[in-house]
Order: C-alpha cells, then structure tokens, then sequence
C-alpha cells in the first residue's frame, strides 16, 4: 500500500470523528443543555437562546432521528477507530517523510470520538433518562 491510501484513510478517519462530534454536539443542544437549565431555573436563558439559536427548536422536535443518526456515526466511528483502522494500518506503512503522521491522526481521532461519546451520552440522559428519574422522585 502506498502513502497516498494511509493519507485516505486517516483523513476519513478524521471526517467520521469530526461528523460524530458535531452530531453530539447538536444533540447537546438541541435537548440537553435546555433541559438543564430549566432544570436550574434558568428558563429566561432558554428563551434568550432559542430566539437567538432559533433551529434548536427544529433540532428538538426531531429528537429521536437527531439521537438516533448521532449515536449510529458514534457507532460507526467506534468500529472505523477501533476495527478498521488498525488491520489497515498493520498492512500499510505510514510514510517516510512523517512517521509519526498516522500515529498523532489516530490519537486524535480517540480523543474526539470520546469527547463525542461523552457529549452524546450526557445529552441522552438529559433527554431520556432524567425526566423519568425525576418524575419518580416527584411521586
């Protein structure tokens, strides 16, 4: 394989990280951010938000096909980091003139699809999770 291929595949690497973290991040806020501020009792800011960010509302409506394309490209990121990437790479050789180009690639393609993950995570309990726990606890 060539260095033009390890080029390809750290670069899709890097768009799938880059498109997951942007995915969780909109599910953030679209749905969790606003939840916990009211939760707070912040609910001025909320208003003040939406009327400055007004496609949130549109991003909330639509929250289970915004969870649910989020979580599948956190997915697919997790197997392209996790699985395909390293029986690409043990095949391939990074090149010459930056050895240490695949490496740093891979590192932060983990860092930002953990940041993602986590980001994704807190905002699925936000929007699914703590309603519910609360609503118990209200009883």
């Amino acid at each position: 394989m060539n260095s033009s291929t390890t080029t390809r595949n750290a670069d899709r690497s890097a768009v799938l990280s880059y498109l997951s973290l942007f995915t969780s991040l909109s599910t953030l806020l679209c749905c969790a951010l606003p939840s916990l501020l009211v939760l707070f009792g912040l609910g001025a800011s909320v208003a003040s938000l939406l009327s400055f960010m007004p496609w949130l509302v549109l991003l909330s409506q639509h929250q289970f096909w915004t969870f649910s394309i989020s979580g599948v490209l956190i997915a697919v990121s997790f197997v392209n980091v996790y699985s395909i990437i390293p029986r690409v790479r043990s095949i391939e050789r990074c090149d010459a003139d930056d050895p240490t180009a695949c490496r740093d690639a891979s590192r932060t393609s983990k860092v930002l699809l953990w940041i993602s993950a986590a980001i994704y995570g807190s905002g699925f309990f936000a929007a699914y999770v703590l309603g519910p726990i609360l609503t118990k606890l209200d009883r």
